[in-house]
């Protein structure tokens, strides 16, 4: 299987009212629409990622001050973590939104300079990575460890098989089927 990336320009503004799970379930059809117009041929996988503190949307911090207050916000609270994902091809669109529940460690200000000279909270949601650095300040999850990394698995599996793509996908054990 052949993949390529085909990155699109859409607006990434969050809407007046619009929950974090609504904002990226938008994003990600907005985004795999673009594309698929581009590549009507092909399937088209695309998704978004925000981390949420009730209905406020933490996206990428625009600099290492954003960075750090998005740090302090998190320091010591749960959080949900929200990645719409949508699948084009051409017989449609599949689309869902995967949520999983972060609780993140009360954080001392060395720990935010620390982890700001890293460079990682720079280009992440919500400014940390679970998968890296800030891997030390997550005691618990509750729900997809890949949703937080930015692309929950077992949901991009089940809306290939609700497209009847799932063949496309394969594995050591041969190709992925459901059910």
């Amino acid at each position: 299987m052949n993949c390529d990336v085909v990155p699109v320009e859409i607006d990434e503004r969050q809407l007046s009212g619009e929950l974090p799970e609504q904002y990226v379930d938008r994003l990600a059809r907005q985004k795999a629409a673009a594309a698929a117009a581009r590549c009507p041929d092909d399937a088209v996988l695309a998704a978004d990622t925000t981390v949420a503190l009730g209905s406020e949307a933490l996206g990428k911090p625009a600099d290492a001050d954003a960075a750090a207050a998005m740090l302090r916000r998190l320091s010591g609270r749960a959080h949900d973590v929200f990645t719409g994902v949508a699948l084009a091809w051409p017989g449609g669109i599949v689309a869902d939104v995967d949520r999983t529940r972060v609780w993140m460690n009360a954080l001392s200000e060395e720990d935010i300079a620390e982890y700001l000279a890293t460079g990682e909270p720079l280009d992440k949601a919500g400014a940390y990575g679970i998968q890296g650095w800030a891997s030390r300040f997550i005691p618990r999850i509750e729900g997809s460890y890949s949703n937080v990394v930015g692309l929950p698995v077992a949901t991009v599996l089940q809306l290939l098989a609700r497209a009847g793509l799932a063949d496309i996908v394969s594995h050591p054990g041969g190709p992925f089927r459901r059910g």
